[in-house]
């Protein structure tokens, strides 16, 4: 079990990086393997202690509580998730804005399947935070960061853009993400696929984009000095 923890740590650190795995490493990979195989909600304490192969007092020193090392365990895991999609998704510098959005959304629905055990164990944290502050803050710290992380992509391949609106553009994602996984879990055969989603917004986008300048040519008109006092 612990060579298995090694090649678990091995997969999350920069190659050349000598592995010195303790009981603070042994109880974090535990604790990702009772996520993936309990969820949040049904891991017990003697689940991390049977899973690392260290004791309850180890739970104690490094995390305070079997709660804490919960969370930093769920965080550290979608932060991983996410930081992945985001390569993909930025993988390419001459890609326009659409061709990322699209790239990206069809990567993030193909990967829920792979990753259901993971969402599914988010979910069920984020049940829990409304009455954990701990975890609370721990997975608005996860947001924030996953946050940064889009829109300092966003900024650098969008510079016009601004880091006020890289922002808002990244938590536009991120909502986008936060539902599609819902709809996923609750009802994989109708929520819609990345594919879908990107012709449906470019399909709105073009109506928009067209109503728009209708309006705009409509208020020209109206306004112009060679129509103005004419009657039919």
């Amino acid at each position: 079990m612990r060579e298995l923890y090694k090649r678990i740590i091995r997969l999350y650190r920069p190659p050349g990086t000598i592995v010195t795995v303790g009981h603070r490493e042994e109880l974090l990979a535990g604790a990702r393997h009772c996520l993936l195989e309990r969820g949040y909600a049904r891991t017990t304490a003697r689940d991390l202690v049977a899973a690392s192969g260290t004791n309850l007092a180890s739970i104690g020193y490094h995390f305070g509580s079997k709660e804490e090392l919960l969370n930093e365990a769920i965080a550290a895991a979608f932060e991983e998730w996410t930081d992945e999609l985001v390569a993909l998704a930025f993988d390419d510098p001459d890609a326009t804005p659409l061709q990322r959005v699209r790239s990206s959304w069809i990567r993030m629905v193909d990967s829920f399947e792979e990753n259901r055990a993971l969402l599914v164990a988010f979910v069920e944290a984020l049940a829990q935070a409304e009455r954990s502050p701990p975890l609370r803050a721990q997975l608005a710290g996860c947001y924030e960061r996953v946050r940064s992380t889009i829109a300092t992509m966003i900024e650098k391949t969008n510079p016009a853009l601004g880091a006020a609106d890289a922002r808002l553009v990244a938590s536009y994602h991120m909502a986008v993400c936060d539902g599609l996984i819902v709809q996923w879990l609750l009802d994989p055969a109708h929520a819609p696929k990345g594919q879908e989603l990107v012709d449906a917004l470019g399909s709105a986008l073009a109506v928009a984009l067209h109503a728009d300048h209708a309006d705009h040519a409509d208020h020209a008109d109206h306004g112009h000095p060679g129509t103005a006092g004419r009657t039919p």
